[in-house]
C-alpha cells in the first residue's frame, strides 16, 4: 500500500480521488457529531489515529511503486465506525506524504480508498460477524484488524493491476501477480498488527471499559468480567 508519487496515470489518480471524497466528507460529519454527543471520546479517537499514523509508518519495499506495512485502521473501525476513519486515514496519509516522502499527493486518493474506505469496512464487517456468532471479542478483533490489512493489499493490488494491467493476461493475470508479490509480507504483517490490536484493546478494556460499552464495543457481561 501507499502507491508512490506519479506512479498512477493521471486518470486513475483523478477517478480514485473522487471515489475517495464522498466517504472522507461522510467522515467528517460522523465524527463532529460523535465529538458533539460524546465529548469524551475525544481521547478514544486520538488513540486510534496515532496508532493508524505510527503503524502505517513502518513500511518496507514490496511491488514496484509501493511498500508493505501494517495500517492500523481496525482500531478506529471497530472503536467508531467506518466512516470515522476515512478522514483520520486521510490526514494520516497526507502527513506521511507530505513529511515522509511515504505515498504521494497524486495517489493520495488511491491510498485512502484502500487503506482509509476498504480496510475500516472490512474491519466492522468482520467484527460484526464474528461477534454476531458469539466468537470470543479478542478473536473477533484479531480477524477486524488482520483482515482490514489483507483487503486493503487487496485493494491495492486491483488499483495497480487496473493501471497496469498484463500484455497478454491483461488484469486477472495481473492481479494474481500483484497480489503473490504483496503476500510475501503482507501475510505475516497481517497476523502481527491483529496480535497488536487485541494488545491494544486489552489494555483499552482495563482503562476504559465503561466508554466501550457506551460505544457498543463491549457487552455489560464482559465489562462486569
Amino acid at each position: 500500500m501507499h502507491i508512490m508519487e506519479g506512479f498512477l496515470p493521471v486518470t486513475h489518480a483523478i477517478g480514485w480521488s473522487l471515489a475517495s471524497a464522498p466517504f472522507v466528507g461522510y467522515g467528517l460529519y460522523v465524527i463532529k457529531k460523535r465529538i458533539r454527543e460524546k465529548p469524551e471520546q475525544r481521547m478514544l479517537l486520538g488513540v486510534a489515529a496515532a496508532f493508524t499514523f505510527v503503524l502505517s509508518a513502518l513500511k518496507m519495499p514490496s511491488v514496484t511503486g509501493s511498500c508493505s506495512h501494517p495500517t492500523g485502521t481496525g482500531l478506529g473501525a471497530v472503536l467508531f465506525s467506518p466512516g470515522a476513519m476515512a478522514p483520520i486515514g486521510a490526514v494520516v496519509l497526507l502527513f506521511q506524504a507530505l513529511l515522509l516522502a511515504h505515498g504521494g499527493l497524486t495517489t493520495l486518493g488511491a491510498n485512502i480508498f484502500s487503506m482509509a474506505v476498504v480496510g475500516p469496512f472490512a474491519a466492522t464487517l468482520v467484527y460484526r460477524l464474528a461477534r454476531g456468532i458469539k466468537l470470543p471479542f479478542s478473536f473477533a478483533v484479531f480477524l477486524a484488524a488482520s483482515l482490514a490489512d489483507l483487503l486493503t493489499y487487496v485493494t491495492t493490488a486491483g488499483q495497480l493491476a487496473f493501471a497496469f494491467p498484463d500484455p497478454v493476461g491483461g488484469f486477472a493475470v495481473s492481479f494474481a501477480k500483484f497480489c503473490g508479490v504483496f503476500a510475501v509480507t503482507q501475510i505475516p504483517l497481517a497476523i502481527s498488527e491483529g496480535l497488536l490490536t487485541v494488545v491494544v484493546f486489552n489494555a483499552l478494556t482495563r482503562y476504559n471499559a465503561r466508554e466501550l460499552q457506551d460505544m457498543n464495543v463491549l457487552t455489560g457481561q464482559e465489562v462486569r468480567a
